[in-house]
């Protein structure tokens, strides 16, 4: 199972995370928010979780987005 784990305001910055994640070994889905054309949602599978959000955190805080 898919789980979200970050709401992105642009399509440009959740490319930029799938990229940075799929990098670093995650599988990394990035699908838009129904009914709105400025949210993507960033998805892992439910197995990766813990791990993903260590590096989701890196990347946020690094200054690459």
């Amino acid at each position: 199972m898919w789980t979200v784990i970050y709401i992105s305001p642009t399509e440009k910055i959740a490319e930029k995370i799938r990229t940075q994640l799929t990098e670093e070994g995650f599988l990394i889905k990035v699908k838009q928010v129904s009914g709105s054309k400025r949210q993507f949602e960033i998805l892992v599978p439910e197995s990766e979780l813990d791990e993903v959000q260590d590096a989701l955190h890196r990347v946020l805080h690094s200054s690459h987005l």
